[in-house]
């Protein structure tokens, strides 16, 4: 893991544009975690601007809530993202949770997630979720081990789809 003194969690800002746009190429083809990451970002103020909005609840869509988004950055280098949803509708409850995360492909496995988890879970904390949902698919080990090295406690499995979803509940 990079040294956790050069890591800062930070709200979306305009000095990572490039940064952004090479994490999302290097995603490919791959499926985008957290889902704010498949906003379209070729117009960057623009994307900046509904960040924000996503997260004052303003112009949201149809069953979406409001959360926050932020970035793990190290210098310029935007290295994760993450997604706090400051509440719980029946949908997320049942798969979903209050946190998504994703980190950049060039930098998986160094135990990035877990830091990136435990200070969104600090950001969960400031804003009154004690019981904090963070689901994934079973067989993604390395998220059930990031979720689990955080106090995560196995609540239960589900189906969804072809997919089985374990939710964990994290006491914050």
């Amino acid at each position: 893991m990079k040294s956790e003194s050069t890591l800062a969690l930070v709200a979306p800002h305009a000095r990572f544009e490039k940064s952004y746009k090479g994490y999302i190429e290097e995603l490919g083809d791959e499926e985008r975690y957290p889902f704010p990451m498949d906003f379209p970002h070729h117009d960057f103020p623009a994307l900046l601007t509904k960040l924000k909005n996503f997260e004052l609840g303003i112009d949201l869509p149809e069953g979406f809530i409001a959360s926050s988004t932020y970035w793990l950055v190290e210098g310029d280098s935007l290295l994760g993202v993450s997604n706090l949803r400051h509440e719980l509708t029946p949908a997320l409850r049942h798969a979903g949770g209050h946190i998504g995360l994703g980190i950049r492909p060039s930098f998986r496995r160094k135990g990035l997630g877990k830091w990136l988890l435990a200070n969104t879970l600090v950001k969960a904390r400031e804003r009154g979720i004690t019981d904090v949902h963070v689901h994934c698919y079973k067989g993604n080990g390395p998220s059930a081990g990031m979720i689990t090295a955080n106090g995560g406690v196995l609540h239960s499995e589900l189906q969804d789809g072809n997919a089985i979803v374990q939710r964990f509940v994290i006491a914050n």
